[in-house]
């Protein structure tokens, strides 16, 4: 697996107008006027991850009376960033823009990260998390149907991904493990062409970040089999999850999340993870989600390390089974 491949985003890119939110009052806080605090973002400027960003940026700097600037440090399949605030004096003033690569992905991925996923950081929090579809040509009807066909004729149907090791492969590794199917794999270098491929029935089906997919799905020109997510999105309110459909716990999806120094004082942490749930849970960010395909995630650092831990397990399992080395 290649660093590109794991840092794809496959993300459409997002105006930034729509980022503006109400002016709330400040609340004192321990970031003096004055000083900055640097957000390091893991990808270059535009797209989604890059509208996240803006979020926390304005948000906390209203909320706070801080100043709250965006740092981007693309490269190393996001480790390149992470490297950095692990290295940040743990006063608050460096924060990193995590994700799923950075801490469950990238460690079997690169022989060496540099960094230890669990230990070398304060985990804050999630703050959102990238709806994945199951998509397929119109002539599959539904995801059982898929599934008897392909314990009817193993090898012989058909999926895209967005790259060897990317979360469209490892979904469908899932998939395969826990319906004892067995699906041929056929890799292309980013969701565009992916999806190309799926569109004109030259593969069966394909796991999709769901901003690109949804058009062609409301169009006809593919069929959703069901929602890799915890819960149905007001974007497709008649679509199912996984889970609905018998699946149970077959959730996929990348996420981003906050993280500090480790050592950073508990009281900066907490307050970190205030304005977090403060800026993420406004009318207009609710709809950024919903327009670029994100869903709101659990908030806190309980429930961020104990996904970490779970798809560090789940992921180091898959890799293995698709044969993916540590480069």
């Amino acid at each position: 697996m290649t660093r590109s491949t794991l840092g794809r985003r496959g993300l459409a890119a997002a105006g930034l107008a729509a980022l503006a939110m109400p002016r709330l009052a400040r609340a004192q806080t321990g970031w003096p006027r004055g000083q900055t605090t640097s957000i390091v973002l893991p990808y270059a400027p535009g797209g989604a991850p890059d509208v996240l960003g803006r979020i926390i940026t304005e948000g906390f700097s209203e909320r706070s009376g801080g100043t709250f600037i965006l740092d981007h440090k693309p490269g190393a399949s996001t480790t390149l960033a992470a490297r950095a605030v692990q290295r940040a004096r743990p006063d608050g003033h460096t924060l990193l823009m995590g994700t799923i690569v950075t801490f469950t992905m990238a460690p079997f991925a690169l022989r060496n990260l540099g960094y230890d996923p669990l230990r070398d950081f304060a985990h804050v929090t999630q703050i959102a998390e990238t709806l994945f579809v199951m998509v397929a040509h119109p002539r599959w009807e539904s995801l059982d149907q898929v599934i008897a066909e392909a314990r009817r004729r193993p090898g012989q149907l058909t999926y895209a991904s967005w790259g060897v090791g990317s979360t469209s492969h490892l979904g469908m590794l899932d998939l395969m493990k826990r319906t004892g199917t067995e699906f041929l794999h056929v890799p292309f270098n980013g969701t565009p062409p992916a999806l190309t491929e799926t569109l004109a029935g030259r593969t069966d089906v394909m796991i999709s970040t769901f901003a690109p997919a949804k058009p062609h799905v409301e169009a006809g020109r593919l069929r959703a089999l069901g929602l890799l997510a915890r819960a149905r999105t007001p974007a497709l309110p008649d679509l199912p999850t996984m889970t609905e459909l018998g699946q149970d716990g077959y959730v996929v999806g990348g996420w981003f999340s906050l993280q500090a120094p480790a050592g950073t004082p508990q009281p900066i942490l907490d307050r970190v993870a205030a304005l977090v749930q403060e800026a993420f849970s406004t009318p207009a960010t609710a709809a950024i989600f919903e327009r670029l395909g994100f869903a709101p995630t659990p908030y806190g650092r309980a429930p961020l390390e104990a996904r970490i831990r779970s798809e560090l397990d789940l992921h180091r399992d898959l890799m293995q089974r698709a044969g993916i080395n540590p480069e």
